[in-house]
């Protein structure tokens, strides 16, 4: 008799609920569908049509190989077999890392780059993992960021896809109509469904900070170092990748200590000179975060303290190692 799957991402969502969650990756979904087809269309993506269905195809393909290795391993059912709901409701979490590859990515008319990023992306949820209490595990990084990120280091004749070419083809009222639309949606998604909020306005208001000092420092207009913030792509980084719910905490201090790191992160990656600041910061506080669930986890286990279980008194203050990799929900 073969187990049900458990899909511990439901852990990261108000309430546990799966609804939420389901909901939340169709309507990203949806969003990505959309904005990809408009953007090969209309605003003016460079790659080419090849990039996104070589992507997609490459990121089911993966997905559901690996769910079959882990539940010949784990004697559990297949998630996407069963009946036609379970096989639609299994391709959100293998499209959104294919279309978001495919869009940030750029390799010129090359496409083996591009699949090696799709299939890091997929495979580092299956491998990349931390312990989040009860027997279960959650995948640390946010996939597609993992697979760009590493793809950008590994490939230096791969960049990264040019801000502009999101609101490449429109003018006039348009500049500023897509990136409100998408401003908009994703505002809606994190107040309504995944309670991402917090991180989302601790990340903008690190990211403002940083930016002023930075000017302070090193006796620059205040306005360069805020550039950034006004692409298209900064938008759909700040709402669609850093509040990713199965990476990142529920509790909303935990998320605003998360999206704050995030950006001082950047902050050194951008005074160091390092490009991509963006991808690398979220991997580097994303792997803090996992280490730090790794360690809690084992000084639980040589405490004897169950998994899930505060530690008395209750009042004490969390350090800021466990503040970053608690997984919450269950507390």
């Amino acid at each position: 008799m073969k187990n049900k799957a458990f899909n511990t991402t439901v852990l990261f969502y108000p309430n546990k609920n799966p609804k939420l969650r389901l909901f939340a990756l169709w309507y990203f979904t949806t969003l990505m569908i959309v904005w990809n087809v408009v953007g090969h269309t209309v605003l003016g993506f460079e790659q080419s049509w090849a990039t996104p269905l070589t992507a997609i195809a490459t990121a089911i393909g993966v997905s559901m190989l690996l769910d079959w290795i882990d539940a010949r391993t784990k004697n559990r059912e297949l998630r996407f077999t069963g009946s036609l709901g379970d096989f639609l409701n299994f391709l959100p979490a293998c499209l959104i890392p294919g279309f978001a590859c495919g869009m940030l990515l750029y390799a010129n008319e090359r496409l083996w780059p591009l699949i090696f990023a799709v299939v890091l992306s997929i495979g580092s949820k299956l491998i990349l993992r931390a312990p989040v209490g009860n027997g279960h595990t959650q995948h640390v990084f946010n996939p597609s960021n993992f697979g760009v990120a590493v793809t950008l280091v590994l490939f230096p004749d791969v960049g990264f896809a040019p801000p502009y070419h999101f609101t490449e083809n429109i003018t006039g009222l348009w500049d500023w109509g897509v990136p409100m639309i998408v401003l908009t949606t994703g505002i809606i998604i994190h107040a309504l469904f995944t309670g991402r909020l917090p991180l989302v306005a601790a990340w903008v208001g690190g990211f403002l900070l940083q930016a002023v000092v930075r000017a302070k420092i090193f006796d620059t207009p205040f306005f360069v170092p805020l550039m950034p913030m006004t692409s298209a792509a900064f938008i759909l980084f700040t709402l669609y990748m850093i509040p990713d719910p199965a990476t990142t905490p529920l509790n909303p201090m935990r998320q605003a200590l998360f999206g704050f790191s995030v950006a001082m992160v950047y902050a050194i990656l951008q005074v160091l000179h390092l490009v991509f600041g963006l991808f690398f910061a979220l991997v580097i506080v994303c792997a803090i975060r996992g280490l730090s669930l790794h360690a809690s986890a084992l000084w639980r286990k040589f405490q004897g303290i169950p998994f899930g279980v505060k530690r008395e008194p209750e009042h004490l203050a969390t350090p800021l190692v466990s503040s970053l990799s608690t997984p919450d929900g269950r507390e």
